[in-house]
This record gives C-alpha cells, sequence and structure tokens, in this order.
C-alpha cells in the first residue's frame, strides 16, 4: 500500500459532500481552539488504556509501552513483547505494503493451552473420570498456515477438528495427523461425504458422524453396508434453551440442524432396526455462537445432559459429549452479558461444562462422556491484527467568525449573537436555539428569501456554535442525548486504507463490535472525534459503531494527522470468520499477510501470504487482465491515430493498465 496521502480524491468519499482533507492545525484551527476549549490536564497512557479499554479486551496480549505505542505479548503472561508500531514499520521495510493482517502464530499457541488448562483443573477439582478433547471448527478460520500451526500446537492435547462441508474435510483430512484427535463430521451430507468420512477410519482417524437431519441416518446405514466399516455415529440435538445475542435466533425448536427429540427417538429405532445401535456413542448441540451469558450455557448443560443418560438408557453405547461451540469473547471488555462482551471467563466456562454433566451421570449412575467443544472464535479471535494506516480526513468547517455587519440580514446576526454569548450555563439551550436559526435558514433560502452568501454565513456561524458548544459539553461528566449526538454531527471522517468489505464483513453485515484503536502517539490526547471510511465507493464502506463501557459509542477518539507522519489504527480479535468471509466489493482483494513467532532475539517471520494482484482479482470474475490491457491498447493507438490524445499520454495510459498484469497489490494506490 502506497504511504499515507495529503488528501484523498473526492470520488471516493461517500460520506460526504465536503472534499476530504488533512486534518493539521491552521492558524485558525490552533485559534479555534485556544477560544473554545477548556484547559486541559496532560495526558498519560494511562489515560488512552482507560479509554480504548484495552487492559479490558486485550490483557494478557495487548498493552501499551512508555513510547506510547500498542505492544504485543504473544506467549501471553508468559513473558516477551513486541512493539506493535515498530514491527509495522520494520514489515514495511520488507515491501509489506499496508493494510497487512499480521497473525502471531504464539498467541494461537497459548490459546489452545488455555482451554486445555481449564479443563484440565476443572476435571481435577471435581474429579471427573474422564478427559477433555476439543476441537477447532475448520469454518473459522480455514486458511492453511493457521490450521497446520493449530494442529501442531494442538497435539500435546489431541485436538482435532470439525468439518461442515466436504472441501473442509479434505482439508481436516490431510491435516490432521495427531493420533487419538477426535475429527468431528459436521454440515449437510451427501453419500460421498458420508462414505468418506467412514473411510477415514481407514486412514487411521477418530471420525465421527454427526447426524443433523434425519434422512442421515439412513444415508449412514446404507453406506455402511456398502463399504463393511461400522461407524462411530453421533445425533445433534436441537435444545429448547436458546441462546441469546446475535445468534440466539439460530437455536431452539426451528434451528436449521438437528433432530428435536422425537426425531432422536426414530433415529434410535432405526439403528437398532439395522444393528448398529452400538455406532451411536456421540450427543452433539450448539445454541449459537458467542454467547454473552453463562445461565444460557448453564441450561443447555443441564438439557443436553439429560437427553445423554436417556440415549444411554435406551442401549446408545455414549461415550462423547459435544458442547459444541458459543464459547465467547469479550470485544468490548465490559464483562458483561451485552452481545459484544460475556459475564464469565474461560475457567469459569470449563466448570460448568464438567460440574454440570458429571451431576448428571452421578445420578443416574452412568460414567461421564469424553467432552468436546468446539471452541473456534474463542481460539482464534485473538491472533490476528488488522493494521492499516489513514490516508486523510474530511473535517466540519472549523473557523473563528468574523463579526456580522449590522445591516446583514436577522438570522446570521442572531446566530453571531448566540456565537458570542456561549458559555458553561447556557451551552445546551443555544444549542436548540442555533439548530432552529440554521432550519429557518434553509426554508428561508428555499423560498427564495435568503441569498446564497447569506446562507454560507449562517452555516459557518451555525458550526462555530456547535463547536464551542461540543468544547464545553466535553468537559462534563454527563450530557444530555441530544448532546451526544451532537459528537456524532460533527465527527470527522478518517479515510482508510482498507475495504471493509472485504476485511471486517461481520462490522458491514451484522454490526459486530471490534476494538479499534490507533497503535501510535498514545501517549498524546486524541482531540478528534471520527468515523472511519474504506476506500470503496459503497456509503456503507464505512464503520460508525465502536466499543464503549457504555453500549456503543457512534464516534473513536482519534489524533489530527500530522504532514508527512504515518498514523496508525489497527482492529482486534478479528481473526475469527472475517478473514475467510470476506467479498470482492469493488474489487479490492485480501490484504497481506504476514506469520510472526516470537524468538529470544526478537521475532521470526514464519510466513508471508501476498495479498491479491489486480491480475488475480480480474480472474475471480472471469476477465482476462491481458487481454484487457490489450483492449485498452488498441483504444489508446486507435485515439492517437485520430489525433485525441497525445503520444506522452498515450505512453502513460498505456504505462498504467500495463500494471493489471504485474504484481501490483489491489489496494494500492499508486
Amino acid at each position: 500500500m502506497s504511504s499515507p496521502a495529503t488528501a484523498v480524491p473526492s470520488d471516493i468519499d461517500p460520506l460526504s459532500t465536503q472534499a476530504p482533507t488533512v486534518s493539521s492545525l491552521t492558524t485558525s484551527d490552533a485559534a479555534f481552539a485556544k477560544a473554545t476549549q477548556l484547559p486541559q490536564k496532560s495526558w498519560t497512557i494511562e489515560d488512552s488504556e482507560k479509554l480504548y479499554r484495552i487492559q479490558g479486551w486485550g490483557e494478557p496480549y495487548f498493552s501499551i509501552n512508555a513510547a506510547g505505542h500498542v505492544t504485543v505479548s504473544p506467549k501471553g503472561d508468559r513473558g516477551g513483547s513486541l512493539d506493535l508500531c515498530e514491527l509495522v514499520e520494520s514489515l514495511k521495510q520488507r515491501n509489506l505494503a499496508l493494510p497487512l493482517l499480521i497473525r502471531f502464530s504464539d498467541i494461537l499457541e497459548d490459546r489452545i493451552e488455555r482451554l486445555n488448562s481449564c479443563f484440565a483443573r476443572a476435571i481435577a477439582r471435581y474429579n471427573y473420570k474422564n478427559v477433555y478433547r476439543g476441537v477447532f471448527p475448520v469454518k473459522c478460520n480455514q486458511h492453511r498456515q493457521l490450521i497446520q500451526d493449530l494442529v501442531r500446537f494442538g497435539q500435546p492435547h489431541h485436538f482435532g477438528l470439525e468439518a461442515g462441508s466436504k472441501p473442509e474435510l479434505m482439508i481436516a483430512l490431510a491435516t490432521l495427523k495427531t493420533p487419538g484427535a477426535l475429527l468431528i463430521c459436521n454440515g449437510y451430507k451427501d453419500r460421498e461425504y458420508v462414505e468418506t468420512a467412514i473411510l477415514a477410519q481407514r486412514l487411521g482417524q477418530t471420525s465421527v458422524i454427526v447426524l443433523e437431519q434425519i434422512e442421515e441416518v439412513q444415508l449412514a446405514i446404507v453406506a455402511s453396508k456398502a463399504l463393511g466399516i461400522k461407524p462411530v455415529l453421533g445425533v445433534r440435538a436441537k435444545l429448547t434453551t436458546k441462546g441469546v445475542g446475535r445468534w440466539g435466533g439460530s437455536t431452539g425448536d426451528r434451528a436449521k440442524f438437528g433432530l428435536t427429540i422425537p426425531e432422536i427417538i426414530q433415529a434410535v429405532g432405526e439403528l437398532q432396526k439395522a444393528g448398529m445401535l452400538d455406532c451411536l456413542q456421540l450427543l452433539h448441540f450448539h445454541i449459537g455462537s458467542q454467547i454473552s451469558s453463562i445461565s444460557v450455557i448453564k441450561e443447555a448443560i443441564r438439557e443436553a445432559s439429560h437427553i445423554y443418560v436417556e440415549l444411554a438408557k435406551l442401549g446408545a453405547n455414549m461415550k462423547y459429549l459435544d458442547v459444541g461451540g458459543g464459547l465467547g469473547v469479550d470485544y468490548d471488555g465490559s464483562k458483561t452479558n451485552f452481545h459484544a462482551s460475556k459475564n464469565y471467563n474461560m475457567q469459569n466456562y470449563a466448570n460448568d461444562v464438567v460440574a454440570g454433566v458429571k451431576d448428571a451421570c452421578d445420578e443416574r449412575k452412568l460414567p461421564v462422556p469424553i467432552l468436546i467443544s468446539e471452541s473456534g472464535r474463542a481460539i482464534a479471535s485473538h491472533q490476528s491484527v488488522l493494521v492499516f494506516d489513514v490516508l486523510g480526513t474530511s473535517d466540519v468547517p472549523r473557523e473563528i467568525p468574523e463579526p456580522v455587519d449590522e445591516n446583514a440580514h436577522q438570522i446570521p446576526r442572531n446566530l453571531y449573537e448566540i456565537y458570542q454569548s456561549i458559555g458553561p450555563e447556557n451551552y445546551q439551550e443555544v444549542y436548540h436555539d442555533a439548530i432552529q436559526f440554521k432550519e429557518e435558514a434553509i426554508s428561508l433560502f428555499n423560498l427564495g428569501y435568503l441569498g446564497i452568501a447569506e446562507r454560507a454565513k449562517t452555516e459557518q456561524l451555525y458550526w462555530a456554535c456547535c463547536h464551542k458548544i461540543q468544547s464545553i459539553a466535553r468537559q462534563k461528566e454527563y450530557v444530555s442525548d441530544d448532546l451526544e449526538e451532537l459528537e456524532k454531527v460533527m465527527a470527522s471522517i478518517y479515510y482508510i486504507n482498507l475495504s471493509v468489505f472485504q476485511s471486517v464483513p461481520d462490522s458491514w453485515a451484522i454490526n459486530q463490535l471490534f476494538p479499534i484503536m490507533p497503535i501510535n502517539r498514545l501517549d498524546e490526547e486524541p482531540t478528534q472525534r471520527g468515523i472511519l471510511a474504506d476506500l470503496t465507493c459503497d456509503s456503507d464502506g464505512k464503520i460508525d459503531q465502536f466499543i464503549d463501557l457504555r453500549d456503543v459509542k457512534s464516534v473513536l477518539e482519534l489524533h489530527s494527522l500530522k504532514p508527512g507522519e504515518p498514523y496508525y489504527l489497527a482492529l482486534f480479535l478479528g481473526g475469527a470468520y472475517q478473514e475467510i468471509m470476506g467479498n470482492l466489493h469493488n474489487l479490492f482483494g485480501d490484504a497481506n499477510a504476514v506469520h510472526i513467532q516470537l524468538t529470544p532475539a526478537g521475532y521470526h517471520i514464519e510466513h508471508v501470504v501476498k495479498g491479491d494482484t489486480m491480475k488475480e482479482v480480474l480472474s475471480y470474475v472471469q476477465y482476462d487482465a491481458e487481454s484487457l490491457v490489450e483492449s485498452i491498447r488498441r483504444q489508446t493507438e486507435s485515439a492517437l491515430q485520430q489525433n485525441k490524445i497525445t503520444l506522452s499520454e498515450s505512453q502513460l495510459c498505456c504505462k498504467i493498465t500495463s500494471g493489471v498484469s504485474a504484481s501490483i497489490l489491489i489496494f494500492s494506490l499508486n
């Protein structure tokens, strides 16, 4: 990606009619700030920690150092850290352009170890007479390097994989080589899928086919008899316990997958009739992703545990209980049951799973099962950091108004009087007066009673009033809702070197919250408030919701740009789903990705995954780059023959378009 520019062309601005300009303080800006802002205490990194809530969502991996830079501790509290800003600068020197997706392999290893350690402690605490065998759902992040790392790090824990489709099953079969690790086969299944999963046993895999639709029972029976191999089967139960948050509607009686209790009884009967009831060994359930409340998990475990013991009573050879996914991530650091948080930690989760299953089995005097979870989000989210730079800003007009002539229209005269009178005692009242006068000016202009110069003066005065009111409101511990809305109205637009649709699809599609913050200048007070607009030409290509202790805030605290100095932002906890669900809106391709591993001497770059070139992206939509370039060359030659273009212009055009077939990153502005 190119280095930060001083301005962004106005034709990429989906949110404002103003031409964006770099937000550096001019003389009038400085005068305005001095005239409107109250004295401020010196800013510290502790203030930045509190503002961006990094200790809430980032521990033990992310913090801020004395230089005001974000640091990464890939091994958690086991020691060793990297300065993220310095790392980005070093990677840029290796010709790795921004935006840059940085994956920290050590964080992935640490997450696997933490999850297994939590279950080990819970098993010891409750004297649980069996083991935990986790699996990673491949759908969460299918990238080869990550899956290979996950299998390698999971070997000491017999950590397995979960596949939800035939391509994912191929990945799992080729990658998972850990003796004793489980291969859980979920998702829609045809005969080919079922036969492949059964044959996996011949390859040394412990594959379990989870029956999620009643039709799959006969598929498994027929495939088993045809191959002469007895499969290990499970059933996915539709619990009456419903999840909470964004994915709560994916559970319950009308869930997409799973068998109702009558269907489970039917499946038991069909397997028994086929002489295969001993193949039924696993119960699986899933109550949704990102479960924010531990009480929902407890209720689901209680219901599922009783289904498990009832299946054992019916004669099924029950050995495994798969509690599915749902282990949440605290995106906003509030530790509450808000949808972007969770009111429990990993140890609470493991304790409740172990204790709930043990109680149900002890009550019926049954052996406890091997416990399985499919915790993808909790394992993969933290290991990925998306770093991008700011290219320019578009700001609300910001200048000290000149006195209004006494012969001017009444509305600008009234607004100037309001501007002069604004103070801590009346700032809320005069805000509504300023709005009223602005609206009156627009009405008079539309009726032809106010000239364009007078309207311009009115709007200038209105924004000056808003700036002055805003500076006072920011000093208050509490302001009314209408003045909170003022922050959104006054927000700057920060143009970021990114495609939201490609790199953060959940932010656009379902308003998922992710921690976003600067990674440098955190020892300086962020005096600006802004939203983030990406480089696509779509008005939805923006981020205007940010984490906050009190629900969600519509603006992010940012610093003014300094000419010639890069300003880096980073999105954290995006390692689950975002990297695989992005689309090619405006044909922006994948960003560069780099895998970093901590070493005693610093760090080692394990893998570099180059982002898409223009040629590659064009091929995704069935275009041949060379053919496009040749077509443009012929048009240029024709225009040259007709004297519509000069020779130097034609050479420049050919030079630019020929770069399509070269190795140019799709995000590059060069």
